[in-house]
């Protein structure tokens, strides 16, 4: 059976504490790369070009379309999806490489481990944290959602689960995170109106709550130390934001 050969696509906008080592791993396992640049004005664009790739840049269209539209300038059958803050630990290069020989014929899921504040967080709900990364470009898409985008796959194919790590440079700090989750809970807050999703004045709260017992003591955040604490916390304040914010919504709308 012949080699099979994988695109990469990669989406980035200010990615140039990342996308190097990004790059680097990624290179070893794919026959091509392709990065679609929203934009950036940082130096992400310098960085890409100096390593054997495409760089595209376009307009902003959302994570789903964005990712979709890269998949459409793949020349391979096989796409290798990664975020900018992303790369292959050894084991996961070594994984691929030997599929690619016999011949790639399913989806892949990665088991992803993420470095927070300098951390390997491996409790707190955060791990184990299974995604579908490696696939077929013309029977896999990306689906619409506003935030969260998933894959959608044909209900007849396998789903093989490697055994190498993705490693994931998610925060260097707790004010990013607080940043990013308020940003997630926004919009998943308009996912939520546009669904007519109903809330309560408690909602909010009751949510912070659950949110952090539920990762803190029930995941076993504490085993994490402080990071655990952080995480639990700033997702739980941003829980609460995201009720708040459908709250809005919900009364704006009914005038």
């Amino acid at each position: 059976m012949p080699t099979t050969k994988i695109s990469a696509v990669i989406i980035t906008l200010n990615e140039e504490q990342h996308i190097a080592r990004c790059l680097q791993s990624v290179l070893q396992v794919a026959d091509e790369v392709i990065v679609m640049d929203s934009h950036s004005t940082d130096r992400t664009s310098e960085i890409c070009k100096s390593f054997n790739i495409k760089f595209i840049s376009t307009d902003w269209k959302g994570f789903s379309a964005t990712k979709n539209e890269g998949n459409e300038f793949a020349t391979h059958q096989y796409i290798l999806s990664l975020d900018a803050d992303e790369c292959l630990d050894g084991e996961l290069i070594t994984e691929i490489k030997h599929l690619k020989e016999q011949g790639l014929e399913a989806v892949y899921s990665v088991n992803r481990l993420t470095n927070y504040c300098g951390k390997w967080i491996r409790f707190s709900g955060w791990s184990p944290d299974w995604k579908v990364r490696l696939f077929p470009k013309n029977l896999v898409k990306w689906n619409d959602a506003i935030v969260h985008e998933e894959l959608e796959l044909p209900q007849h194919i396998e789903v093989v689960a490697l055994k190498g790590r993705l490693l994931h440079y998610s925060y260097s700090t707790t004010s990013q995170h607080r940043q990013r989750a308020d940003k997630y809970s926004i919009l998943t807050a308009k996912k939520y109106a546009s669904q007519g999703r109903k809330t309560t004045i408690v909602s909010p709260y009751v949510a912070a709550i659950g949110r952090f017992f539920s990762m803190y003591f029930i995941k076993m955040g504490f085993l994490d130390g402080k990071e655990g604490f952080q995480i639990a916390w700033i997702s739980a304040k941003s829980n609460a934001l995201k009720y708040k914010e459908l709250q809005r919504l919900t009364t704006k709308k009914n005038g």
